[in-house]
């Protein structure tokens, strides 16, 4: 449909939607097979005997009047909503929460992630206020956030709070879902932009790692990374290191440029949090002896990026406080899963005697 291409096929529905990603639904029944035909920007789907649905689709699928990808006056036809465009002249973002399947098989509460959820008025509401300030914090931490928030999001996906747990947040990407973000409702507009400067990063590197080979190390699940309490293989090594680097970057930005007592202090607090778990693991990436040359660029490139972090450090105690606190987690985490291959912890203490707020 994006491509303008005629088409004709027959899908099943597994529930009461037949859910067309990055589209909308259908009202069905389980079982049911429709037939779904477009041409000319028009997709017309056919359940026997019944009347045809008319469904128009904007150019491209990706935006409409009325803040809808699709059309129709049709009950049975559930468009989905969009959020406005970031910045001038991107696209609205789609706001997908009716494709219940959108997770299915993806170990969900394994990684910590709530279910894909519906959304009522009240949360739409709360969705659309986050969205609304968002831009302006993201330009805080860098007018480059803005830049690639704008060009690279396109779907945001809502999920429900983590398992058991209802005050807290959750947030993901899929490899082969390039440009959406899976989020739980977002408390503030700039806990939003952290979490798209954060899940951003990993649709980057994900795209990278699909483009070039950057390493030849094994799925075994065996390092200590400071921000989880689970084993990680080499590659979610990489890819946390990434990300974390980058909030390490936007908090910094924050808070340099803080008003007041209480904003300076929470940002540097973020930033001395994420710039020791980096410090704690880019030794471990550096010392890899399957990077591959993409891949050795890469890690170098993080390292650099790192350092020139550390010129403007935080004001004393805020490092020193966030070192102690990985040293913990890492002692807490030998304790369970043994030690880790790459001596994570010790690497660390050695970088740290090295940076200017050592």
């Amino acid at each position: 449909m994006r491509a303008g291409a005629a088409f004709r096929v027959r899908l099943t529905a597994f529930g009461d939607l037949l859910a067309l990603p990055t589209l909308g639904a259908l009202r069905t029944y389980r079982g049911s097979e429709v037939d779904l035909g477009f041409r000319d920007g028009v997709l017309t789907l056919r359940q026997g005997a019944a009347a045809p649905v008319a469904v128009l689709v904007a150019p491209g699928g990706t935006g409409a009047a009325a803040g809808h990808p699709t059309r129709s006056g049709d009950p049975r036809w559930l468009p989905l909503r969009t959020l406005p465009a970031l910045v001038p002249g991107a696209a609205p973002v789609l706001l997908d929460d009716l494709d219940p399947y959108g997770t299915a098989g993806s170990g969900l509460e394994r990684h910590g992630l709530g279910a894909v959820t519906r959304l009522d008025a009240g949360s739409r509401a709360v969705w659309a206020a986050s969205w609304a300030g968002t831009e302006p914090v993201l330009r805080v931490g860098g007018a480059h956030r803005t830049a690639e928030a704008a060009l690279l999001l396109r779907c945001l996906v809502p999920l429900a709070p983590p398992p058991g747990e209802r005050t807290s947040h959750c947030s993901g990407t899929r490899r082969e879902a390039f440009g959406a973000v899976l989020s739980s409702r977002p408390s503030t507009p700039g806990h939003l932009a952290a979490t798209l400067v954060h899940e951003l990063q990993h649709a980057k590197l994900s795209a990278l790692a699909a483009l070039v080979r950057l390493h030849g190390e094994g799925p075994e699940e065996a390092y200590f990374a400071p921000w989880r309490t689970d084993p990680r293989p080499f590659d979610g090594l990489l890819q946390g290191a990434y990300s974390h680097l980058a909030l390490a970057e936007y908090w910094q930005g924050h808070a340099l440029a803080a008003r007041t007592t209480a904003q300076r202090d929470f940002a540097w607090t973020e930033h001395a949090r994420c710039a020791e778990q980096v410090a704690a693991v880019l030794p471990v990436l550096a010392a890899s002896r399957t990077l591959t040359p993409q891949g050795r660029v890469l890690v170098d490139e993080m390292r650099a990026t790192c350092d020139g972090l550390a010129k403007e450090p935080p004001p004393p105690g805020h490092a020193t406080r966030a070192r102690a606190y990985i040293s913990t987690a890492h002692t807490l985490w030998r304790q369970r899963w043994g030690t880790d291959p790459g001596g994570t912890a010790a690497r660390a203490r050695g970088e740290a005697r090295k940076r200017p707020d050592a």
